[in-house]
């Protein structure tokens, strides 16, 4: 996959969701029932205050995430794209996702997403099987999975869903028949990703108390490099360490940050990296819906960090974001000569390949990233 410039996209975060699942350590809330209109108000403002920011670009992608923002009301999701369209503008062929549950999949309701200008949906499809869908908290069965991404598949030109693999006892049959349902659907892209327990959530609490215990770290490698395997072989080859995708069908939006793209977040909880006056910033908003509203009514905006990133800090997210993809991540001379004695160790490992000017983790890398980050940089 040739490499595209960095470009500028917006992630809109909806905090709400109808229940929570024990994995999960997202800003979530449970769905109580919003106010759209003002909902509407508040996002309008935040935009409007990043363009007075920004100054005029093009947006590459608008990224709906939470959260279910397929819970949110239809004007909230239709308003933000239509203000994003006035104030910046989209590139031709924008990507504009947004993610949904198989329960909230109704085709009448696609149908009007995609009219609002939604043409991406990423499904939470998570399994198929119903013991696992329970185990995970999931509010829908495997039948419910299947029909969602037809559904989804008549409604939108490009589909992805999610999968959750290593979980406690699942064999290598079994996540073989799971994967290769999904392939057999026509979806043409697959978030892939390994159960990981995330302090605070309740999985982690379950574990804590000794009440199932996860999988084993070699357990999760054999079940990563079948699923390697499997996707290469369906034409789904990994691009990324947990996405998959053929040929053309990647997300846009995500190599938007694999890439050090500019990219804004709005809506509660929302990061961002934005170059404002020559400096790569760092954002964050406020996390709690209610508190988010109120600082948006007397600030014109969420956001509670701003912060200038340290070429420490540049770089640090240079290698933990770029390394994690296929292509691997360019550096300039001044950089490699820096760091030398560590990447030559770790290539000699059969960790790293350097390729001219960019740095590129192998299979073998991508499998022990995080310390083969931390050893390139401490």
């Amino acid at each position: 996959m040739t490499q595209e410039p960095a470009r500028f996209a917006l992630y809109v975060h909806w905090p709400f969701c109808a229940r929570i699942c024990p994995y999960c350590d997202f800003n979530v809330h449970r769905d109580r029932g919003v106010d759209a209109a003002r909902w509407s108000a508040a996002l309008d403002l935040e935009l409007r205050y990043w363009r007075a920011k920004t100054g005029a670009r093009r947006l590459a992608s608008l990224y709906f995430g939470g959260g279910t923002p397929s819970l949110a009301p239809l004007a909230v999701i239709a308003g933000v794209i239509d203000t994003a369209a006035r104030l910046w503008g989209f590139e031709d062929g924008a990507e504009i996702t947004l993610e949904a549950n198989p329960g909230d999949a109704d085709p009448a309701r696609l149908a009007t997403f995609a009219r609002a200008g939604v043409n991406r949906l990423s499904l939470g499809v998570q399994s198929f099987d119903d013991a696992a869908l329970k185990f995970l908290g999931r509010d829908h069965d495997g039948a419910a999975g299947l029909r969602a991404i037809d559904a989804a598949l008549a409604a939108f030109p490009r589909v992805t869903a999610d999968f959750i693999y290593a979980r406690p006892g699942q064999g290598d049959d079994q996540w073989t028949d799971e994967l290769s349902r999904a392939v057999a659907t026509g979806l043409r892209h697959l978030s892939l990703y390994q159960l990981t327990i995330e302090p605070g959530t309740a999985f982690d609490r379950a574990v804590s108390k000794a009440r199932w215990t996860p999988a084993s770290e070699d357990r999760a490698a054999d079940l990563f490099d079948l699923t390697q395997a499997l996707t290469a072989a369906a034409g789904l080859a990994a691009y990324e360490i947990s996405n998959h995708a053929a040929p053309g069908d990647q997300s846009r939006h995500n190599l938007n940050y694999w890439r050090q793209g500019d990219y804004l977040g709005i809506g509660p909880g929302a990061h961002g990296r934005v170059t404002i006056g020559g400096r790569r910033v760092a954002t964050e908003t406020e996390k709690n819906p209610a508190r988010y509203l109120a600082q948006i009514d007397a600030a014109g905006s969420g956001v509670i960090v701003n912060d200038p990133l340290t070429e420490e800090a540049l770089l640090a997210e240079r290698l933990t974001m770029g390394l994690r993809t296929l292509e691997g991540t360019p550096l300039p001379p001044q950089i490699f000569a820096l760091l030398a004695a560590r990447i030559d160790r770790n290539v000699a490992s059969g960790l790293l390949v350097r390729r001219e000017d960019r740095l590129v983790a192998t299979a073998d890398g991508r499998r022990v990233l995080n310390a083969l980050v931390a050893d390139l940089l401490i």
